[in-house]
């Protein structure tokens, strides 16, 4: 079968589906990655063939100028660019840019399936396109299109003003059935048990559960990260949205507490400049960009931004997670893991020095957090794996 993984071109948005590329690819299957921009690069180092199916712009970079400018779009940009704008729907630039390049390379790939996040409707429109089977995989850990409650808000996925419009040009009829839609939360954050199937109540399509497994890219992975300190390790993250958009401000009364604990913090913060945070304290290694999963196995907590990815890892490692939630869909990441249990939450605007101190302390020391962790943890591990969903995926079809 010829799978054509159509993805939006951010790192939480595509990364997540890298294990069922995997999956696919190792059952004998061939594999083509649709995105854009720095995904382009990613992709390629992930093993998987990819196909840049909007080449002329960077259309991340211009999403992200958009929204730290909260202004017009400029008047240079093409007419796409605007119409987007006005829907007020962000997710539908990557649809009015992206879908004529991905219906192109999926058409010359020849594709018997189009496979595309939840909110990435280039690869649904792709699928209706084509007259092939779509796979339709939730990537996050916070929200499901299961969730009527959700859905309800977010209808610009699917339908709406954004995607008629490129319908209307492209010339696309009809929405096609899913031959399933997946969704990877473990069962007590609101997802399925390992058996456990349900319908979509708008197509009949069937809801199947899939474990999360971590990608978050390759690395050499250095001595120190396999063994375990002698003090606890915290991990401190921003994921790569927040410096981009924020800075990292908000890192500075992070560093202040944790660099007066007894403890050894591995501050992964990617390519962002740091310089504005002055000398960083004694105990804080700072690494730049290295996958989480090359040292979280070892960390006793991490303090993050509430990325879903970001939020899903520890929760794969069974690491208790302090949440300092940003934007988008961040604050409800921290809302699952507060009530689950896992972790602790906080506003980022209003958390000081003792008081993250005392949060990381209460996750060091109190056993719920850790027990809690390794109970998700293990719910996890009994979901399906992306194997598994490749193969009923294949007796479906």
């Amino acid at each position: 079968m010829r799978i054509l993984l159509a993805t939006a071109p951010g790192y939480g948005l595509t990364l997540p589906l890298v294990p069922l590329a995997w999956a696919a690819r190792a059952a004998g299957h061939e594999v083509l990655l649709a995105t854009t921009s720095e995904m382009a690069t990613v992709g390629p180092a992930a093993g998987l063939p990819v196909h840049d199916v909007h080449p002329d712009r960077d259309v991340w970079a211009d999403l992200m100028r958009r929204v730290m400018s909260g202004g017009e779009p400029d008047e240079d940009l093409p007419e796409e660019y605007r119409l987007a704008a006005k829907a007020g729907n962000p997710f539908g630039l990557f649809t009015v840019t992206m879908t004529a390049g991905t219906i192109e390379a999926g058409r010359a790939f020849g594709a018997d399936l189009v496979a595309h996040p939840s909110d990435h409707a280039a690869g649904m429109l792709t699928a209706a396109a084509l007259g092939v089977p779509a796979l339709e995989v939730g990537n996050r850990i916070s929200w499901s299109m299961r969730d009527v409650d959700w859905r309800a808000g977010h209808d610009g996925f699917g339908d709406g003003p954004v995607n008629d419009l490129v319908r209307e040009r492209l010339g696309i009829e009809g929405t096609p059935v899913p031959v399933a839609r997946i969704d990877p939360r473990p069962p007590s954050m609101g997802g399925m048990g390992r058996n456990e199937v349900t319908h979509d109540e708008r197509d009949g399509a069937p809801w199947w559960p899939m474990r999360f497994v971590p990608y978050n890219g390759g690395t050499v992975v250095p001595d120190w990260a396999l063994h375990r300190p002698e003090r606890p390790r915290i991990a401190v993250t921003l994921g790569t949205v927040v410096p981009a958009l924020s800075g990292v401000s908000s890192l500075a009364v992070v560093l202040e507490a944790l660099g007066g604990m007894d403890v050894e913090v591995v501050l992964a913060a990617g390519t962002a400049d740091l310089t504005s945070l002055g000398e960083l304290p004694a105990n804080v290694r700072a690494v730049g960009y290295l996958p989480l999963s090359a040292f979280l196995p070892t960390c006793a907590a991490i303090v993050h931004h509430g990325g879903s990815g970001t939020t899903a890892a520890p929760l794969f490692y069974g690491v208790p997670q302090l949440v300092l939630p940003s934007f988008a869909d961040n604050p409800l990441a921290a809302q699952r893991v507060a009530e689950r249990g896992v972790g602790l939450s906080h506003d980022p605007a209003t958390v000081d020095v003792a008081t993250l101190r005392a949060s990381v302390g209460r996750l060091l020391t109190e056993e719920a957090f850790a027990t809690a962790a390794g109970e998700v943890r293990a719910e996890m591990a009994t979901q399906p794996s992306p194997a598994t969903v490749v193969e009923r995926v294949v007796r479906a079809v």
